[in-house]
């Protein structure tokens, strides 16, 4: 029985050629829309009143004030996109994981383009373990919804 089965539900809808594509544009966005407010609210709260030199100098305070903050933005993102990604096309688990994982993963690879020159080890190792935790929190959260 699907989700339409009962009486008073609506119409189930006609899909398309380009109706999975659709879908994942509509994810992408939710996950932009999300990852850029997120990390605003970062550069603003935490950067501009939390982070000092005297802060940031150890390991501890960068990842506190850097990487945990990062995290929750990606996994946020990652959510969003998860969230929005609808049905039918959320039970393809290569198209679901597309539509989570794709703006976290090309904003990591823009981030690192734009910064290559000014990375440590610590800041390129640190980056993608966040990205990594960020998008298995996302994902993970998305799915604990799904039930």
């Amino acid at each position: 029985m699907t989700r339409y089965d009962y009486p008073g539900a609506r119409a189930q809808r006609d899909e398309g050629r380009g109706a999975p594509v659709f879908a994942l544009v509509r994810a992408w966005a939710a996950g932009i829309v999300v990852l850029v407010s997120a990390e605003y609210l970062q550069a603003t709260v935490v950067y501009g009143h939390l982070a000092s030199d005297s802060n940031l100098e150890t390991f501890g305070g960068r990842l506190m004030l850097i990487h945990v903050p990062n995290a929750v933005c990606i996994a946020l993102a990652a959510w969003a996109a998860g969230r929005v990604h609808r049905d039918p096309f959320r039970d393809s688990w290569f198209r679901h994981l597309l539509a989570t994982f794709t703006v976290p993963v090309a904003a990591q690879g823009l981030n690192m383009s734009l910064q290559w020159q000014d990375l440590a080890a610590e800041g390129l190792l640190m980056s993608n373990a966040v990205l990594a935790v960020g998008c298995v929190t996302g994902y993970a959260v998305d799915r604990l919804q799904e039930d």
